[in-house]
């Protein structure tokens, strides 16, 4: 799907804009298109099925073929205009293909290759009355060795800053916690993604911390890094760095203690309201697959 390359040729952005659906966007780095599409001062591409075309009007005539409305594969998560579909790199190889290309747009030190065999694709749509709109998408690797739950993660750019980003993040443990397992998404991340990550395991993390009841009466309120991790399914590495990143745990008298001031809570109250959607588990429809035992799958 992708891997981490330096070349110089990565970071020469080949291709001037693009139309996706009703939006024209300029993309930020190279992306291997076929060499005719390089010249272009537009590639149209298909919402639905994500096929390139040259033209307005060879898009208008791919559409009339097109019966697509959604990404191809299971929808798995629906909650009002929001819905999730998973989408098999194999079974799916021409969509995950062209996903991979549009994602290259907006990823740095990306290549791409094709094999897409090995992947997942969790597309993101908003539907509406013409359709079920892509507004981002995580790829995630059927067997992971390292326990990544996440290898590539994107949001597109109409959709940015609106709360999508950590949306797709919350979903991605979802599906974790679905596993009964603790995940990390796969490094390095861009540094977009690192300041999401940042942010949604700090909101998350404090969300419990915040909650907690102290146990008697003069008690402080006790929790384990383990426990986090088994709430969160967030690893511990990563649950170490973020108390550590916003400064919340001492070592005192053998024993690491989390304090949580005023302030921290406060601009923690602030973040969650401005966070309007959120993952609503009862809403997932999913049932973890073993790959290990599945290779016929």
């Amino acid at each position: 799907m992708v891997s981490h390359h330096d070349d110089i040729v990565t970071r020469m952005k080949n291709i001037d804009l693009i139309e996706l659906g009703k939006h024209r966007i300029k993309p930020w780095y190279f992306a291997p298109y076929p060499q005719e599409m390089v010249n272009l001062s537009c590639i149209y591409i298909c919402e639905f099925c994500l096929k390139y075309r040259k033209s307005r009007k060879c898009l208008e005539r791919h559409l009339v073929k097109c019966n697509l409305r959604h990404p191809p594969g299971n929808e798995i998560y629906r909650k009002e205009n929001v819905s999730f579909f998973e989408i098999d790199g194999r079974k799916n190889k021409v969509y995950a293909q062209n996903l991979c290309l549009l994602a290259k747009l907006f990823l740095d030190h990306k290549t791409l290759y094709y094999d897409t065999d090995p992947f997942l694709f969790y597309v993101m749509t908003i539907f509406d009355s013409r359709g079920f709109h892509i507004v981002g998408y995580f790829s995630k690797e059927k067997e992971s060795t390292e326990d990544y739950n996440v290898a590539c993660i994107l949001t597109m750019p109409p959709y940015q800053r609106k709360g999508y980003g950590k949306l797709l993040i919350e979903f991605s443990y979802e599906l974790s916690k679905f596993e009964g397992k603790t995940g990390s998404p796969e490094k390095p991340l861009s540094d977009l993604g690192l300041l999401s990550y940042r942010s949604y395991w700090a909101q998350t993390i404090l969300e419990i911390l915040i909650s907690m009841k102290p146990v008697g009466d003069n008690e402080k309120p006790q929790i384990t890094i383990n426990e986090i991790c088994e709430l969160t399914s967030i690893k511990k590495e990563d649950v170490i760095s973020t108390l550590q990143n916003l400064n919340l745990i001492n070592y005192y008298k053998g024993q690491y203690i989390i304090t949580l001031n005023q302030e921290i809570m406060q601009s923690h109250k602030k973040a969650m309201e401005t966070r309007l959607i959120r993952i609503d588990p009862k809403c997932l429809h999913w049932t973890p697959k073993d790959w290990g035992k599945r290779a016929k799958w």
